[in-house]
């Protein structure tokens, strides 16, 4: 993806500071389900790492194993002299809200939801737009007519993937059914691959032939599942194709390494800014994924509808609904 070019979508008005260079210290903070999920947390490493290899400075990270460690680990790193912090997820807002007035020379960034904090740059994603689009592709592959989607914790983050992918596919056969299941209500949701193929299997016993994920490290599960079966997964957060050749559809991505890159480099370089930005399509910070291990499943006319829906999205002419603003879907 390209890098994403920050206060394009500026929700709040956003002020710059330079880190001194002397205080530049970056640190990053997973949220459950672990650094190798191989989606979402993974991502953020990824940012990182690149971010390393190309400046050369070291980073601290650290992965909880519970949520009682998220205040101790954001306090510990502040009291440390780590900036700017970065943190992974959404769960991490109760604590940052509190923890960040209490110490206003640190930089703070929080990826997934909105802080509203002078001293914290608020990064959220219009996952919706995305998950449309490979929503329109599980619909043009399917041979049921059945597409599924399993979700991790059932929180309405996630709405915003389940509601965007079932506008895709009735957008494409309006015929359609579509499956939806959730792991659980918990942050344990994010982390049991086992459950994600138990429900997958049943999906597709209920006919799902291609079946989407926005379930974390669970998706390892559902995909694994639907490979087993012969059927199509689709992955999410990170380009999941390589995982099942032939057998991963393609897989919605988000720039959560972009994020994290740019935290930590806009930092390094005086250029952080504050304040809450919202990207999508249009900013390219969401898509979907086409490589070696999935082009053949992928054909001309599913790409050219795909990416006239993605320009009449970016233009204002299709309005994907936003399940975080309005807890109701349209499409169901």
């Amino acid at each position: 993806m390209k890098r994403i070019v920050l206060g394009l979508v500026a929700a709040t008005a956003m002020a710059t500071t330079a880190v001194a260079q002397e205080e530049f210290a970056p640190a990053l903070l997973y949220d459950l389900g672990g650094k190798f999920d191989k989606s979402f947390n993974e991502m953020a490493y990824m940012g990182a790492e690149r971010f390393k290899e190309e400046s050369g400075v070291e980073y601290v990270e650290f992965e909880i194993s519970n949520d009682a460690q998220r205040e101790q680990a954001l306090r510990r790193f502040a009291e440390r002299g780590r900036n700017p912090i970065v943190m992974a997820g959404f769960t991490w807002v109760e604590f940052l809200d509190k923890v960040a007035p209490d110490y206003p020379d640190v930089s703070f960034t929080i990826i997934d939801d909105r802080v509203d904090q002078p001293n914290v740059r608020s990064i959220t994603f219009k996952e919706q737009e995305g998950s449309y689009l490979v929503g329109m592709l599980a619909a043009m592959a399917s041979q049921t007519g059945t597409v599924g989607f399993v979700g991790g914790m059932q929180v309405p983050l996630i709405g915003k993937f389940e509601c965007g992918y079932v506008g895709g596919v009735k957008a494409a056969d309006p015929e359609a059914r579509v499956i939806r299941n959730y792991t659980g209500d918990t942050p344990a949701a994010w982390n049991d691959p086992t459950k994600g193929g138990e429900i997958t299997r049943t999906q597709i016993d209920q006919g799902a032939d291609v079946i989407y994920h926005a379930a974390g490290g669970t998706g390892v599960g559902v995909l694994q599942a639907a490979a087993d079966a012969g059927k199509l997964g689709i992955g999410v957060d990170s380009n999941q194709n390589y995982l099942h050749p032939g057998h991963v559809l393609t897989s919605m991505v988000k720039g959560v390494d972009v994020a994290v890159y740019n935290a930590f480099m806009d930092a390094m370089n005086g250029e952080f800014t504050y304040g809450a930005q919202d990207l999508g399509l249009a900013e390219d910070a969401v898509g979907y994924a086409v490589d070696e291990h999935n082009e053949d499943l992928i054909t001309e006319e599913m790409r050219t509808a795909v990416e006239e829906a993605k320009a009449d999205i970016i233009a204002g002419e299709i309005e994907v609904h936003n399940y975080l603003e309005d807890n109701s879907c349209p499409y169901w």
